[in-house]
């Protein structure tokens, strides 16, 4: 029977059973036992499964701000289409990767640029809600599986933001980062203080603000949504951040995990602390900052290829 069969599965799987007669708990400590163990086969089997080696242990980069001492293959990670695609039309040795990702929607090109092996991720469209992918989930799920196939030595997540006037931001400035953050996860528990946040240092190509001085650095912060409530404006202030936007947290995060160096490109289309509607400067100014994007990301890729290709 259906007891029998459970048996001998925990046997095989080097479970100890509570004997027949046992009292309530014999039988609750070994359920725990069990209960126990089988996580403990699912984490390993889940480790094996993702061969991405966590942050800290031998092979891993400490942190994904770390120099690359070489960077042959870049991945570039676009939430939308509208940000992504004027740029192929200037990396027009880049072909469509039909294989894309496996069970996403995610649309992939590659190919070569200044010696190096680039590839141009985007999120993709929704299967059911039919529109473009963006937030922190689709970014995370669409970076982690492209780092699985691709093997980048360096994400590098390129898009558009927010600025801040009492930063001196303006619309088309062009940001590096130098650090990413959250500021709308709020776990009031204790011990989750730093997590909450989601501090993660990046990594900055060095000499590249040298030779593009018109380009700004700063700290990124992320959240799920294009508003922000009173609470988001308190932690945004004091994070320091001179660009908001939806993706770059969550995409360095999974670098982080895997290995990979990361950094965020982002050119500015609305002013978050303005006079207007973000929605509206956003849409407004989206084609200006793809454009603005289109010339940017072969910037950087030339100066990566020259100082660490």
């Amino acid at each position: 029977g259906s007891s029998r069969a459970r048996e001998l599965a925990v046997r095989g799987a080097g479970l100890r059973t509570a004997p027949p007669g046992a009292n309530m708990r014999d039988t609750m400590h070994v359920a725990g036992q069990q209960r126990n163990h089988v996580l403990w086969l699912a984490t390993r089997s889940l480790r094996a499964i993702c061969q991405c080696t966590p942050a800290g242990a031998a092979g891993a980069t400490e942190d994904a701000t770390a120099e690359p001492r070489k960077i042959r293959r870049v991945l570039i990670h676009f939430a939308m289409e509208a940000e992504g695609m004027p740029l192929l039309a200037e990396l027009d040795t880049l072909r469509k990767d039909e294989a894309g990702l496996p069970n996403l929607p995610a649309l992939c090109y590659s190919g070569t640029y200044r010696g190096l092996d680039v590839v141009v991720v985007m999120n993709g469209q929704h299967p059911i809600y039919g529109v473009t992918s963006v937030g922190t989930t689709a970014a995370a799920v669409t970076a982690y599986a492209a780092v699985r196939r691709f093997e980048p030595d360096l994400l590098l997540n390129a898009g558009t933001a927010g600025g801040f006037k009492h930063r001196g931001g303006a619309i088309g400035d062009v940001y590096v980062s130098t650090s990413v953050v959250m500021h709308d996860r709020r776990i009031p528990i204790p011990g989750f203080e730093e997590y909450e946040k989601g501090r993660l240092a990046t990594f900055v190509p060095d000499g590249l603000l040298k030779v593009q001085s018109g380009w700004k650095e700063g700290i990124v912060t992320t959240s799920n949504s294009l508003d922000y409530t009173p609470e988001d404006e308190i932690r945004m202030r004091d994070s320091g951040a001179s660009v908001k936007e939806m993706e770059a947290a969550a995409i360095a995060d999974v670098a982080h995990q895997c290995g990979v160096a990361f950094m965020a490109l982002k050119v500015i289309t609305d002013i978050v602390d303005g006079d207007r509607p973000t929605q509206d400067e956003f849409t407004e100014n989206l084609g200006t900052a793809a454009a603005s994007l289109q010339k940017a990301v072969p910037m950087a890729l030339g100066f990566i290829a020259a100082s660490h290709g």
